[in-house]
């Protein structure tokens, strides 16, 4: 049965009712989605919604004396759009480190050089001239014959270049004898609904938008490395001793800690099979990326846990560290419980991927099933870092957002889960990252709107646009609605779009609609309009505390009471004492013992005038 045939009247009739309540801005570009039918004012994808696909068989080879990466990436397209594309536009973002490519970061100039070879294109089974690419920075055009609505196209690139040794910019060379290679092939860039090509260049600063692909991949290295990557290894007895590929079975299994490769089996060696060089064989389906990382000399260590109750279904979590940095002897624990608090307590999805390797790097960055991480001494800041960049496996890995325009629909998020993760992990953290830089930088003319491009951000606006801002706006929205109705509202958006791309406007629409509730006047004032977050202590009397909102930014009221025998209670209102657009607020105070401060706020609220906030009793 035809789902949109049935549906239809439904959703017309309620994107009607929708459109007549909406107070958004729709940008024209955005507004034409609807109009084609691509999107929807109920959140859901139109009936007309499509996106790409290519299917990845990367051929790799690695030489660590020279850091030479080389391979071939041959590439299946499906063109699934309703227009004829006469180019193929690609990403080639180790230009980054091209001499005169643009870039923000700042690299040595040893960092720098050719960039990356394009040594051979074949275009369905026929070599093209030089003339068929035109490369600038880290895009790449490649004409082709027209490519109808529906039919495919198949490109194999042969390829090459010098992976950074110094200058990382979330890829590169770690030590000597460790490397984390991400980004590192001729990839098709995203073509969509709203911008066709993604000709965004990758300047090192923005985040990434990619299609979701299945990916296989043949990564060869010299005798004594082990290779850890996206998706599942292939071919464990061809490539580690019969030792370690029994303990990962029994890691994949079993809910204790396992030593893959410990420190007496580096002292030993033979980890590796004996052979010049091996070639590990990868393959994982539906992810919008393939990294991969190398060491002679980490350990491994691994366990896995029950995600899903219902299927019984496993993810293994390993952690892959030098072992002289001895704070990473506890990520694998933090590792495994970031999982399952994402599978069971928030987002109370099970984790949707079937390993998650936290990587001992030189960054703070996520990849698909995997992440690279720095050493971090401070055991707080260690749960932080770890429990944030795994969230990022919903949001944008899961879910397909383009972060290089929205980094808030995916770094929010995850800031959101450092926020409330962190906490569950070690009781003694109280996580306020990013709330005091908001405070500060709140009303002044570096204060942009959160739906501001990420592309036009730089510096305060990028920070606070992309994490406290957003993670605030959906924590007063979790509070606001109460734990289980904004966890079927965020069920259903995750539902709604998990392996697609969706927009702001999906968002929003979508915990619209899965709230059962219109939000809009708090996604308008929170994300899309100016203005600070400011509260007072107007009055305080026999029966009430009135609050003022002196901002125009909805927060919500928290109240600390203290009484004259040491005692303190709470009180707390949510959000929603704003939503008619009130400025004071009366809140019932009966208080049965003798008051001597009132004091307003809390640390994920953020508050530009804190000097009214405090109300003490006369001591007169």
């Amino acid at each position: 049965m035809n789902f949109f045939k049935k549906t239809l009247p439904i959703l017309l009739l309620a994107a009607f009712q929708l459109q007549a309540q909406t107070t958004l801005p729709i940008p024209r570009n955005i507004r034409s989605t609807f109009e084609k039918g691509t999107r929807s004012l109920t959140g859901q994808p139109g009936e007309k919604y499509w996106q790409n696909f290519a299917t990845y068989d990367l051929h790799i080879n690695f030489t660590p004396k020279t850091r030479l990466i080389s391979g071939t990436a041959d590439i299946v397209y499906t063109n699934n759009s309703p227009d004829t594309l006469r180019e193929i536009h690609f990403k080639l973002y180790p230009n980054l480190y091209k001499k005169g490519s643009p870039r923000l970061s700042l690299f040595h100039s040893e960092d720098t050089g050719d960039g990356m070879s394009i040594e051979k294109i074949t275009l369905n089974g026929q070599v093209q001239d030089a003339g068929a690419a035109r490369v600038q920075g880290t895009e790449m055009d490649v004409r082709i014959q027209p490519l109808l609505p529906g039919s495919q196209v198949r490109f194999s690139i042969d390829f090459s270049y010098v992976l950074n040794k110094g200058s990382h910019q979330r890829t590169g060379e770690i030590e000597d004898g460790a490397y984390f290679i991400a980004y590192f092939f001729p990839r098709i860039a995203v073509y969509d609904d709203v911008d066709g090509w993604n000709t965004n260049p990758y300047l090192g600063s923005q985040e990434f938008y990619n299609d979701f692909c299945n990916f296989k991949a043949d990564i060869t290295v010299p005798d004594g490395y082990v290779v850890w990557a996206t998706g599942d290894l292939k071919n464990c007895a061809e490539v580690l001793n019969p030792t370690c590929c029994q303990r990962l079975a029994a890691a994949e299994t079993k809910d204790g800690f396992i030593n893959i490769i410990d420190s007496m089996d580096l002292k030993k060696g033979g980890i590796t099979a004996n052979h010049p060089t091996n070639t590990f064989r990868f393959e994982a389906e539906g992810v919008t990326d393939f990294v991969f990382a190398m060491s002679n000399h980490y350990m491994w260590q691994s366990t896995s846990l029950v995600v899903d109750k219902t299927t019984g279904r496993r993810t293994r979590v390993d952690a892959v560290f030098n072992p002289k940095h001895r704070d990473y002897f506890r990520v694998l624990g933090d590792a495994r419980a970031t999982v399952e608090a994402m599978s069971y307590r928030f987002p109370k999805w099970p984790f949707p991927y079937p390993h998650e390797t936290v990587f001992d790097g030189l960054d703070q960055m996520e990849y698909p099933m995997m992440v690279n991480d720095n050493p971090v001494e401070d055991v707080a800041e260690s749960i932080e870092l770890t429990d944030h960049e795994i969230f990022h496996t919903m949001f944008p890995f899961y879910m397909g957002i383009n972060e290089t325009k929205y980094g808030w629909m995916d770094e929010g998020w995850a800031t959101l889960g450092e926020w409330l993760i962190s906490p569950m992990i070690d009781p003694s953290i109280v996580d306020d990252y990013g709330v005091e830089r908001y405070e500060q930088s709140a009303g002044t003319e570096e204060d942009l709107p959160i739906v501001t491009l990420t592309t036009q951000l730089t510096g305060m606006p990028f920070f606070t646009n992309s994490y406290p801002k957003p993670a605030m706006g959906y924590l007063f929205v979790k509070d606001m609605l109460g734990d289980e109705l904004f966890t079927k509202a965020l069920h259903h958006y995750i539902g709604t779009w998990h392996g697609k791309h969706p927009l702001p406007w999906d968002f929003f629409n979508c915990m619209n609609t899965g709230a059962g509730r219109d939000m809009d006047w708090f996604w308008k004032a929170w994300f899309f309009d100016g203005g600070v977050p400011d509260l007072a202590i107007s009055k305080v009397e026999k029966k009430k505390i009135t609050i003022t909102s002196k901002g125009t930014k909805p927060v919500p009221i928290d109240l600390t009471v203290e009484y004259a025998d040491g005692s303190t209670e709470e009180i707390h209102r949510s959000i929603a004492v704003w939503e008619k657009g009130t400025r004071s607020v009366d809140v019932p105070f009966l208080p049965k013992k003798e008051v001597v401060k009132i004091t307003l706020g809390n640390v994920h609220v953020p508050d530009v005038e804190q000097g009214d906030n405090v109300w003490e009793k006369s001591k007169n």
